[in-house]
């Protein structure tokens, strides 16, 4: 039988899943909002952040509770620190959508991507969302294979990212100077987002083999707040 040890720490691993499918959702309602320039579904973004939070703050106590109380070792504890790492990172993607939905709420009742670079833009809030489902997927099942997947399939948003740029320092481009910086600033919301969730999946394949996921693919690292 299982014991309330073993449970509890399979409790950490259900609220980093929760924490996943929370931001993943907030990314997606962040891009209608900042592309519909729908003020009311940016606030509920915004609002929901704090979900967010408290889910971090409480898996953050009970992940230091089995520190100081059951003292883990071996795999034991490399699961109870790099969950507390993997929670860093999906809280601060749920930044990084709010940030994307306070922006659509600074610019209300306007909108602060123009038209021509809405595709570009709803590529990448599809993507990020996918990335993120992905990444929960893979705190799910400690598929190692998929978990390296990850950081191939981030390639397309770092297209994406440096297709923003050829519009920005086009010669036609004609928004303004304070679109540009809207533009700039989406652009890296999504770019990092993206990598926390590559970041996630690195970790995971860290808690599965003990090993660095860059020591097992050609890819570069991705990690930073």
């Amino acid at each position: 039988m299982r014991d309330a040890y073993h449970e509890e720490l399979d409790s950490i691993g259900d609220g980093l899943v929760d924490m996943a499918r929370l931001v993943g959702s907030a990314i997606g309602r962040a891009t209608t909002a900042i592309l519909d320039a729908d003020l009311k579904l940016a606030e509920s973004v915004i609002a929901a952040d704090e979900k967010v939070d408290d889910l971090q703050r409480d898996l953050e106590g009970r992940a230091i509770t089995l520190l100081a109380r059951q003292q883990p070792v071996a795999t034991d504890l490399r699961i109870v620190v790099t969950s507390l790492r993997m929670s860093a990172d999906l809280e601060r993607s749920g930044d990084l959508a709010q940030h994307v939905a306070k922006l659509a709420r600074l610019r209300f009742p306007g909108t602060a991507v123009p038209h021509d670079l809405h595709a570009t833009i709803l590529e990448m809030g599809q993507l990020a969302q996918r990335l993120m489902a992905k990444a929960a997927e893979v705190i799910i099942t400690k598929d190692v294979d998929l978990a390296l997947q990850l950081e191939q399939d981030d390639d397309a948003m770092d297209l994406l990212h440096r297709t923003l740029f050829q519009h920005l320092m086009d010669d036609r481009w004609k928004h303004g100077i304070e679109t540009a910086v809207d533009v700039t600033l989406l652009g890296r919301y999504y770019e990092r987002f993206a990598d926390h969730a590559v970041s996630v999946a690195k970790r995971v394949v860290y808690l599965v083999t003990g090993e660095h996921a860059d020591e097992m693919s050609p890819q570069g690292d991705v990690e930073g707040a």
